[in-house]
């Protein structure tokens, strides 16, 4: 069956599934994510979001459905896809024995990028890492590895950037630069990003579209002022464990 791709569309994903033995952690999910805006992908614990992202980047194979990613599909030609993305997520670890630095150039290379220390340089200044380029990545505290992996993530300017968790272990007052940081560099490279984060200040913040996932559906959609609104709460958080434990909408459009 041919799949009509919305030309405004970065990502578009159709009845996706992937199990695991006899555990369905994404069971249908359909979704797109628009170009050059944040789209939050939000739940509780186990409701699918990391099984999604590693599916997006072609981490994991999925057990059914379709990934259309910059308009191509993503399983045939992800090798043409993946210099235009990438991603951040304090869960997983680079090199512990590495350097900041040689783990940057490292990534750095595989994307074959040109004039790399001098990105190095600018990324370290950008983030606050400069005094931390010469220390290995195993000696880092939790919040300066997230820094580090913000860095990886941005390396190659992507056009698509998929962020678990980017402001995890940061202190408020990091996390708020950080925040800043990604907005900006949004309204300057036009980049769309994808969103998982159980923050939802950062949430109702950052992003232009929620996709709401419970046990590996989609069960709601909308901007952080149309779910706050529909719920009749006042805040993403509220709405958020309203989701998580299965109350409906106090209002329905008709």
């Amino acid at each position: 069956m041919s799949l009509s791709i919305n030309e405004n569309s970065v990502i578009e994903v159709h009845q996706l599934h992937k199990n695991f033995d006899q555990v369905n952690a994404v069971n249908g999910v359909s979704f797109s994510v628009q170009r050059g805006v944040t789209t939050a992908l939000l739940g509780g614990n186990g409701a699918g979001k990391t099984t999604i992202i590693a599916m997006l980047l072609g981490l994991l194979l999925p057990s059914a459905g379709r990934i259309t990613i910059f308009g191509e599909d993503m399983l045939q030609n992800r090798y043409r896809l993946l210099h235009r993305m990438n991603f951040s997520s304090p869960y997983v670890d680079l090199p512990q024995r590495l350097t900041v630095r040689q783990n940057l150039t490292v990534y750095g290379h595989l994307y074959r990028l040109p004039n790399l220390g001098e990105r190095i340089r600018q990324l370290a200044v950008d983030l606050n890492l400069t005094e931390l380029l010469d220390r290995r990545y195993g000696k880092l505290s939790a919040g300066q590895k997230t820094r580090v992996s913000l860095a990886k993530s941005l390396l190659n300017e992507p056009e698509l950037l998929l962020l678990d968790e980017p402001t995890a272990s940061l202190d408020p007052d990091t996390a708020d630069a950080i925040r800043s940081h990604l907005e900006q560099y949004q309204q300057r490279t036009g980049a769309s990003i994808l969103l998982a984060s159980h923050n939802m200040a950062e949430v109702e913040r950052m992003s232009a579209n929620i996709i709401m996932l419970r046990q590996g559906l989609v069960v709601d959609t909308g901007s952080p002022t149309e779910l706050i609104t529909r719920y009749q709460r006042n805040s993403m958080e509220e709405v958020f464990i309203a989701i998580a434990r299965n109350h409906l909408p106090l209002t329905v459009a008709t």
